[in-house]
């Protein structure tokens, strides 16, 4: 295999300095989690959500920011050839250099699998139109996991072999993807009006059909501030489902290393809180945006964090 191009920025320290920060800046929930991690792992999951977070911000969906989706498609695969190592550093950026220097580091040291990046980038393809795998309505939960498997599974495959497991990988990884498609699935629940105002349902046509909910209704409901029993239904529905996508995933913080339990089980608590909110709001996604107020996400992080400090002391 070619070994990819590297970033000429050397400093790796820096590098990793770099990738937390925009962890701190973007991640909210994600970032907290990850201070309940040892200290030594932290680097590496901030340059992978680094990485993660620089490619979805070249896919801008948002409409007073976009750019030309031809541009946003180019620099796509200018990230995949400088991944592949078939481009060249100065295709990118310099804002680009640090990032990839962490992310490479971390993604040789764990031996972290690179098909899980380029599933990754055909995911952020499904969000450019022009693109042959562009798609901004899902048919169906078949057609939605293709993109969530790219979009979110993976994610949670490149970290086990950061976490570190008590059992062989394999046997982790299902768990952990379901974690990724878990977290995913909440997103879109919960932002169900702002994908709308973006032209984007994530959610799948045909479950949304079944309680008889089409893209009228939506907007219409998001236009006017109404609420509508099919609606909420079709919400209720999904957020059902949802919850059984993360007791799939539960069984999977037990096969993590005991020290980095704390971390993601602070994760899924936050996570599914926000389906509780959403639940409380009676599913009202598209006149507000369900949040879990920062001291409760202190709450559980600390209660986290004494789990862990418990379970070492003994």
């Amino acid at each position: 295999m070619t070994e990819p191009v590297m970033a000429e920025f050397t400093d790796l320290a820096a590098a990793y300095r770099i990738c937390r920060g925009i962890a701190a800046r973007h991640g909210r929930t994600y970032f907290l989690a990850t201070r309940l991690l040892p200290a030594q792992r932290r680097p590496a999951v901030h340059a992978l959500y680094a990485f993660a977070r620089a490619v979805d911000d070249v896919v801008d969906i948002d409409a007073g920011a976009r750019r030309p989706w031809s541009d946003q498609a180019r620099d796509l695969d200018r990230i995949e050839r400088r991944l592949r190592g078939t481009g060249t550093p100065d295709e990118l950026t310099p804002a680009w250099d640090p990032v990839f220097a962490a992310f490479e580091d971390t993604v040789r040291s764990y031996e972290i699998p690179r098909e899980y990046f380029w599933a990754f980038l055909d995911s952020m393809r499904m969000d450019v139109p022009g693109t042959p795998l562009f798609r901004n309505r899902f048919a169906d939960m078949a057609e939605l996991g293709r993109y969530i498997y790219g979009s979110a599974a993976v994610i949670g495959l490149q970290l086990l072999p950061v976490l570190g497991t008590v059992v062989p990988v394999e046997e982790a990884a299902e768990p952990a993807a379901a974690l990724g498609e878990a977290f995913q699935l909440t997103n879109f629940i919960r932002d169900v009006g702002e994908d709308l105002d973006r032209d984007r349902v994530y959610l799948p046509s045909d479950q949304l059909a079944a309680f008889g909910v089409d893209d009228e209704l939506l907007a219409y409901c998001r236009r006017t501030g109404t609420s509508d029993r099919r609606v909420r239904a079709a919400l209720a529905h999904l957020a059902a489902l949802n919850r059984s996508i993360y007791r799939r995933a539960r069984p999977g913080i037990a096969m993590l290393e005991p020290r980095v339990r704390p971390g993601i089980s602070a994760a899924f608590t936050l996570y599914g809180e926000i389906l509780d909110r959403i639940e409380h709001d009676d599913f009202a996604v598209l006149q507000t945006r369900a949040v879990v107020p920062r001291g409760r996400r202190l709450a559980v992080a600390v209660t986290e964090l004494g789990k862990g400090v418990l379970r070492h002391a003994v």
